[in-house]
């Protein structure tokens, strides 16, 4: 039985509904997922209510992904058994959104001053809410054949360094690691092998990162043992999670339930949660 613990749904940039992702979690037989939208906690209310119609055969971890930045270096921090109700989270949460969608906006802005034809009403059809990301203006890209993939739209129009390209505003790991825990929950080191500056981990840990994402289909087996090893030698909690967006998504989208944590695992993660609330 296996706990997935960082999956994505259309809440934010996945394909999947929050009901369809618990409904697809339940047909694999997998024992949990965390639910763990990025930036938003929008969708938690709908994935918690279905977990009722599959009480005591699949469990649901309110969770978020927080995409943070330090040096010019994406660090993710993930959060579970957040307060998705809090109030400071979600006053965060909306400053956040809203810069999201003055960068949107303006990438919009810059494609549309190179020649391509492309609105913010399109690209917020296909989001299909107000949290717009750059995956959302590359399907609007592919949909009127600028480029014949969501990969060639970055590397060729809106990854970084490119001419469509606007700065995401500076998030910091330590922030959201704060966010995370005042909201009452456990913060953890996302993909941490996807980190291209590998000293940053140590800067996280030492800021009181509470767990590290061990197993993750990108990670190789010498960066899983890397990993394990740090884990072990700081007291950090190993977690584990497919990242899924969606079955019919074109970037590298591991299928549902394809890495996680054992129950066993699980069962350390909630030991700690539950230490850390009679605290």
């Amino acid at each position: 039985m296996l706990f997935d613990l960082h999956t994505h749904t259309s809440a934010s940039d996945g394909i999947l509904s929050p009901e369809e992702l618990v409904d697809r979690a339940f047909q694999l037989g997998l024992a949990g997922i965390a639910v763990t939208d990025h930036d938003t906690v929008s969708g938690l209310a709908q994935a918690m209510d279905r977990q009722q119609k599959y009480k005591g055969s699949l469990e649901v971890i309110p969770g978020i992904e927080m995409n943070a930045e330090k040096e010019d270096c994406e660090v993710h921090i993930l959060g579970y058994f957040i307060d998705y109700l809090d109030s400071r989270l979600h006053a965060r949460l909306e400053e956040l959104k809203t810069s999201r969608l003055n960068r949107a906006h303006e990438m919009v802005r810059k494609l549309r001053s190179m020649g391509y034809n492309i609105t913010f009403e399109q690209i917020s059809q296909i989001a299909q809410n107000d949290l717009i990301a750059r995956p959302h203006i590359a399907q609007a890209l592919v949909q009127n054949n600028n480029v014949f993939s969501i990969r060639e739209a970055f590397d060729k129009l809106i990854g970084r360094g490119r001419p469509a390209y606007v700065p995401r505003y500076k998030f910091l790991p330590q922030e959201a690691l704060n966010l995370i825990k005042a909201a009452g929950g456990i913060a953890v080191i996302a993909h941490p092998g996807l980190i291209k500056n590998q000293s940053l981990i140590q800067e996280v840990i030492a800021a009181g990162i509470q767990g590290i994402e061990v197993y993750y289909p990108d990670h190789t087996p010498e960066q899983i043992k890397k990993y394990e090893k740090i884990a072990e030698k700081h007291g950090l909690l190993v977690t584990g999670g497919s990242d899924y967006h969606g079955l019919n998504r074109e970037m590298n989208d591991p299928r549902l339930g394809s890495c996680g944590i054992s129950t066993e695992q699980m069962e350390k993660i909630k030991k700690y949660y539950g230490n850390m609330r009679k605290k």
